[in-house]
């Protein structure tokens, strides 16, 4: 099948250039960028040299080259719309790795926090949410009626929302004889600390990203006003609709950490009355109490994601490191409970490249043609 990829160079683009090369699906790729228009991905990537080749054409060539079936755009917000209407018009599968069809057709907090309306609004009736986790049957039925765009969410969504989804569900557990929440839904919100690597930033330089300030510190940016906070408020409203229960809170804090990839997700729920323990001396090590609830809770998570092919829930012992993730497309969650009883933990580690972009694209491909979903992505994490 030939693919194409708008936005080639590219930090996303080249990923997925580098696991499309390998899918055993894909014998031909396509490859556009604005940036290198006329050179060959090659020479702008000398890493490819005697394994991927090709020459940089137009946008336009890509969508109109014969027998394209899915085109992915890793392309800056706010541009990728007239694209995607073309491949519509064309009868081709468009996964966007931008905001641009996030939030499906709710342009007021789009436009509030990407500050541009949509410029084709018919499109994003038509558009689905691309959290395979989430929505891989919406995928399935509209992949099923014709061409699909598909709205690849964000690296920090992915990683909150994926901890956070089995706690926000209708949990059972035979050792209560019942199905209760985990979340308790009050007024205490669901936080979220996550720190990420510098490409995370993109290919193009900026200060803030330069050696010289981010190496050796850690800091949070963008505090209380990350554009991805209402997309990963959507996503625990999404997971709280099935449940029947009410849209939860959100406090979400970035960070920049001085390594390549990979996001570190630390999530804090408060739980619920019926998951709630007192142990008898909080002031202790974890107490039996607490290590029990920790096992309830795990199991809980293990159950909700046992069919999931990518996401991994880590044994006792065991927390969530991006080392044990990189260049793959695992999303690794560690569950805990708080010394006190009141809260749990979740934390979860991705590659913000790969399951965080171009890693889930291809999954959303793979589940758009029927594929094998692991197809393409089944690379061993990285040891070190």
């Amino acid at each position: 099948m030939k693919a194409g990829i708008i936005g080639a160079t590219g930090y996303a683009g080249a990923e997925l250039i580098r696991h499309l090369a390998r899918h055993p699906q894909i014998d031909e790729l396509i490859l556009s960028s604005v940036s290198f228009e006329g050179e060959r991905i090659e020479d702008v990537y000398p890493g490819f040299l005697g394994r991927i080749s090709g020459k940089l054409l137009k946008a336009d060539e890509v969508i109109e080259a014969n027998d394209v079936k899915v085109i992915f755009a890793a392309l800056p917000h706010a541009v990728g719309e007239p694209l995607a209407a073309s491949c519509m018009e064309k009868g081709i599968h468009y996964i966007d790795l931008s905001a641009d069809f996030r939030f499906d057709d709710d342009e007021d907090v789009y436009s509030a926090w990407y500050g541009k309306p949509y410029q084709f609004s018919e499109l994003h009736k038509k558009s689905i949410y691309g959290l395979c986790e989430l929505n891989r049957q919406k995928i399935k039925d509209g992949a099923s009626k014709g061409p699909v765009i598909i709205g690849n969410p964000g690296c920090y969504p992915t990683g909150a929302s994926l901890g956070a989804f089995p706690a926000l569900a209708r949990a059972a557990d035979a050792a209560l004889n019942g199905s209760y929440q985990l979340f308790s839904y009050e007024k205490t919100p669901i936080i979220v600390d996550a720190v990420s690597g510098a490409s995370g930033g993109g290919r193009e330089p900026s200060r803030s990203f330069h050696y010289s300030e981010c190496a050796d510190s850690v800091a949070p940016y963008k505090v209380a006003s990350h554009r991805h906070s209402p997309e990963i408020a959507r996503n625990f409203a999404a997971m709280a609709q099935i449940a029947g229960k009410p849209e939860p809170k959100l406090i979400f804090t970035p960070h920049l950490a001085p390594m390549n990839r990979g996001i570190l997700s630390t999530i804090y729920v408060p739980l619920s009355e019926e998951w709630r323990v007192t142990p008898s001396n909080a002031h202790l090590p974890p107490s039996k109490e607490i290590e029990e609830l920790t096992a309830k809770i795990r199991r809980v998570y293990a159950d909700f994601y046992k069919d999931e092919p990518f996401v991994r829930v880590l044994p006792q012992g065991v927390t969530a490191s991006t080392n044990r993730v990189r260049q793959s497309n695992y999303c690794d969650i560690s569950v805990h409970a708080d010394i006190n009883g009141s809260f749990l933990i979740a934390v979860t580690a991705i590659d913000n490249m790969v399951k965080g972009a171009a890693g889930q694209a291809i999954q959303n491909m793979n589940i758009l043609f029927g594929f094998k979903e692991t197809a393409g992505l089944e690379a061993i994490p990285m040891l070190f």
